[in-house]
């Protein structure tokens, strides 16, 4: 019933959709600088996989899906993948594990070949497959997978990391950190001068990581603690060296996991989402402001919620689904946006409130589903704090158990420039936000093209608005303009999961989930991660 629920759902989100036109087109230009290849056969769910591609049984399959991690050094654009992660996130976010395939991708769950090899891997995460190492040199074009440096130990331990989901660098030591099958944390390192691989550790503390960001000469690092990072989080700061590069203090004690970080004036900025308990407004997702850098061992517990999903969610229980993601300083604003895990909000909701009939379950669906914010602060966590909704509603629904109804309270704010998701409420992400020259851009997932996949009763979705969007912001005074709508070339391209500047232009490292696109020779683009130069005219 969820399901049909939310087809007719999505139609509504659909017709309401504003498909974007693109900026100048002699403003950028695209160069796509490294694609994922099949690396697997793919014969049929839970049958052993044929030999690797090039395929004699089975059809080519590319497990790599998101540049998960990117970092760049110079010349060196350093980044990790993460394999299958669209069937990572359904099923440990979303609870599936009945397998699926279609056109576009297959998640196995408990019935891959994974799973069966190996018992203590969760039915929900069957499709994990070992992340990999890339390393893309602009001043040779060369792109080449790091990967085969790792033995023993380090490579065991590459095999229990769900992905490579953050990457920085310092002092010429580059530094990878992702989530382990074992719920602890997994960091790698490399030495940017000679490639050499320099070693790994297991921070047992810690659970997950999103984001490394350099501030006032120092590397810090957002984590999380719990299964999943659900529990709390914390932020450390790196004070290793090539010598012993796994050395870490921790500057910030926060009762949510640190999603991304941000510099402005002398502070520390985390967004942070939602524990898996989130009962109180300190455990929601929201953002939060560190003492004047340095921080000092002894102020980890003095950090400032500035901002949290309370001030503008209506619906208490939709509330403790926020994620909130990238963050910037610009401009003398702290910008920052939230995130929604596609469905997330409805099952919850759907669990906790049962409705007796489809017409219900329907209403409860279209009223559950929520596109990206974006907001911008000055003087926050002091007296004269000022935050403004840049994208989003001005009401939002909200369910009364004690009657059984819905209603469209205000969320006391006017958005300046436009509604959720960039007028695309299926805009779900705020991946990722930075500054490159005198722009501030934003990278989206944009869930659209998932939707006949996800929910085959729904109507098609507007071929405009398939794949992730790339938004930039010119001045303070102006709304963000378009660069590009429909997946930077490739639509099967749903989100922008990371980008680092490089003066005016930009690397983009792609999200792509869609592993069984892997023929290039029919009309559908290809699956898997791509790593993309934006370059400024």
């Amino acid at each position: 019933m969820i399901k049909e629920a939310l087809a007719a759902t999505v139609l509504v989100l659909a017709t309401t959709a504003v498909p974007a036109s693109a900026a100048p087109a002699d403003e950028y230009t695209y160069q796509l600088l490294g694609k994922a290849a099949a690396d697997e056969c793919f014969a049929g769910i839970g049958v052993p996989y044929p030999s690797r591609p090039p395929c004699t049984e089975g059809q080519p399959k590319v497990n790599q899906s998101y540049v998960w991690g990117l970092t760049r050094v110079g010349d060196q654009v350093w980044f990790g993948t993460g394999a299958n992660v669209h069937c990572l996130t359904s099923g440990g976010s979303l609870g599936e594990d009945t397998p699926v395939v279609n056109d576009d991708y297959v998640c196995e769950y408990g019935e891959s070949q994974i799973a069966d090899k190996y018992p203590t891997v969760p039915d929900e995460l069957g499709d994990v497959r070992p992340p990999q190492f890339w390393l893309y040199d602009a001043a040779t074009g060369a792109l080449t997978n790091e990967s085969g440096a790792l033995t023993g130990d380090d490579l065991t331990r590459l095999r229990n990391t769900l992905g490579l989901r953050s990457a920085g660098n310092l002092n010429g030591v580059v530094l990878f950190a992702g989530p382990s099958l074992s719920n602890t944390l997994n960091v790698f390192a490399f030495d940017a001068s000679t490639r050499q691989f320099l070693g790994s550790q297991t921070l047992a503390l810690y659970s997950n990581a999103r984001t490394f960001l350099v501030a006032e000469e120092s590397l810090y690092l957002g984590v999380g603690t719990g299964l999943g990072g659900g529990r709390g989080g914390a932020v450390l700061r790196w004070i290793g060296t090539r010598a012993a590069p796994f050395l870490f203090d921790k500057v910030a004690d926060l009762p949510t996991q640190a999603a991304d970080l941000a510099y402005l004036d002398g502070h520390l900025y985390a967004t942070t989402w939602s524990s898996t308990d989130a009962t109180t407004t300190a455990q929601l997702g929201g953002v939060w402001k560190s003492p004047v850098l340095p921080i000092r061992a002894w102020q980890t517990h003095q950090w400032t919620q500035v901002f949290d999903a309370s001030r503008y969610e209506t619906d208490p229980l939709i509330r403790t689904t926020y994620g909130f993601g990238g963050v910037a300083a610009y401009g003398g604003y702290l910008y920052w946006g939230s995130m929604h895990v596609p469905l997330q909000a409805t099952l919850v909701h759907q669990a906790t409130y049962p409705q007796p009939t489809d017409d219900l379950v329907k209403l409860q669906a279209r009223n559950t589903q929520r596109g990206l914010s974006i907001w911008r602060g000055k003087d926050l966590g002091t007296p004269n704090q000022k935050i403004e909704l840049l994208y989003g509603e001005s009401a939002l629904p909200a369910y009364d158990p004690t009657t059984s109804t819905w209603s469209a309270p205000a969320t006391g704010w006017t958005p300046l420039y436009g509604r959720s998701g960039f007028n695309n409420v299926l805009n779900n992400y705020t991946w990722r936000m930075t500054v490159a020259g005198d722009r501030l851009f934003v990278g989206t997932m944009d869930w659209s093209y998932l939707v006949h996949d996800l929910l085959p009763q729904a109507p098609p979705t507007d071929p405009a608005l398939w794949g992730s969007d790339l938004w930039v912001f010119t001045s303070t005074t102006a709304p963000a303009q378009p660069i590009n709508t429909i997946g930077q070339g490739n639509y099967l391209n749903y989100g922008i999961r990371n980008m680092a500047p490089d003066g005016d232009d930009l690397y983009l490292g792609m999200a792509n989930p869609m592993n069984l696109r892997a023929d290039p020779t029919d009309d559908i683009p290809e699956g898997g991660w791509e790593l993309i130069k934006l370059n400024r005219s």
